[in-house]
C-alpha cells in the first residue's frame, strides 16, 4: 500500500512538473519571458550554496571548526574572561580589530573567536550584529 502511494506522489510530481514546463515554454513563445528559468547559480559573495546557513556568515561557531586569525592573536590573551568583565580600553581593543576587517570577514571572526574561547564584550556584541545584518541585508 505505502509502495503504491509513494509511485501515485511520483506520479503527480512528474505531471506537476511537465505541466509546469508546458507553461513556461509557451510564456517564452508569447514573448512573456526572454528565457526559461534555469538552475540558480552560487552567490556571487562566495557562498557555495550547499547549506541552508552559508558558513561564511554564520555566527555559529558550530559551523565550522577551522579557527582563523584575523590578525587578533593578542585577543587570545582574554580567553576564558565572562563577556560583561571587559573595561572599555579592552572592549575597544575588540573594536580596532573589528573595524579595522572587511565587513565580509566580521561572522567568520567571531566564530573564530568562539572556537578559541574568547567570548566577545557585551559592548561590542550590539556593533557586530549591525555590521552581520547589514551585509545581509537585514
Amino acid at each position: 500500500m505505502l509502495i503504491l502511494l509513494l509511485f501515485a506522489l511520483f506520479c503527480v510530481a512528474l505531471l506537476l512538473g511537465a505541466l509546469r514546463n508546458r507553461r513556461l515554454r509557451r510564456r517564452v513563445e508569447r514573448g512573456e519571458l526572454e528565457e526559461l528559468p534555469g538552475v540558480q547559480k552560487a552567490r556571487p559573495d562566495g557562498c557555495c550554496g550547499q547549506h541552508a546557513v552559508c558558513e561564511k556568515e554564520s555566527l555559529l561557531a558550530g559551523v565550522s571548526r577551522d579557527i582563523e586569525y584575523y590578525e587578533d592573536e593578542e585577543l587570545d590573551a582574554y580567553r576564558g574572561r565572562l563577556s560583561d568583565a571587559y573595561t572599555p580600553a579592552e572592549e575597544d581593543r575588540f573594536r580596532e580589530v573589528l573595524y579595522t576587517m572587511r565587513q565580509d570577514e566580521v561572522a567568520g571572526w567571531v566564530r573564530s573567536l568562539q572556537l578559541r574561547g574568547v567570548a566577545l564584550p557585551d559592548g561590542v556584541k550590539d556593533e557586530v550584529i549591525l555590521l552581520v545584518g547589514e551585509r545581509r541585508g537585514l
